[in-house]
């Protein structure tokens, strides 16, 4: 796809799926809405790239921008004493409002557990629903390497001390789940 390719009509088809994404690797909103802005401006200026599939080679842009952001946020956040939690997004429906806050904040707050990669593969396979071959494309692996790094990811959310232990408590910012009568294995 030469420059001209990537349309901004393509681009905004898209950019739901790009800005979902984003936020859930990221938990910051403002954050996230940057790097779609950042993928659109490397789509449009990548002159060289033979794109069969747009939303694959948008969704390989954004996947790898926020891994870039994360490693190097890690690096950040190493030197910020408090805990991390995740901006929430604005709802518009305030009676589900606070259930889905608290959802979206407690699976924020688990996947901030993962390396940038295992958190990357885990939202494409088990959130949007990726095939392998795509999610290795996507982030630059094999295929079997994904399918080990997803097992590997699981793994850690299964064996974390903060897990949702119901579907409307989270674990709180001690990491420490809410109630260990609820909780799930």
């Amino acid at each position: 796809m030469a420059a001209t390719d990537c349309d901004e009509a393509t681009f905004e088809a898209h950019r739901p799926l790009l800005f979902s994404i984003a936020y859930r690797m990221l938990g910051s909103a403002s954050e996230a809405e940057d790097v779609v802005q950042d993928a659109w401006l490397r789509a449009r200026q990548d002159e060289h790239a033979d794109v069969r599939s747009p939303r694959a080679y948008l969704t390989t842009i954004v996947t790898r921008l926020c891994i870039d952001h994360l490693r190097s946020a890690e690096r950040t956040r190493m030197e910020y004493p408090g805990p991390w939690l995740p901006e929430p997004l604005a709802e518009p429906n305030q009676e589900s409002a606070e259930l889905a806050s608290s959802l979206t904040t407690a699976f924020l707050v688990l996947l901030e557990q993962l390396a940038p990669t295992e958190r990357a593969v885990f939202l494409l396979r088990e959130v949007f629903e990726l095939d392998f071959d795509e999610i290795a494309r996507t982030v630059g692996k094999s295929e079997a390497n994904t399918r080990q790094i997803l097992t590997r990811a699981r793994g850690r959310l299964r064996d974390s001390p903060c897990r949702v232990v119901n579907r409307r408590r989270s674990c709180g910012a001690s990491g420490t789940p809410a109630s260990p009568a609820t909780s799930r294995s």
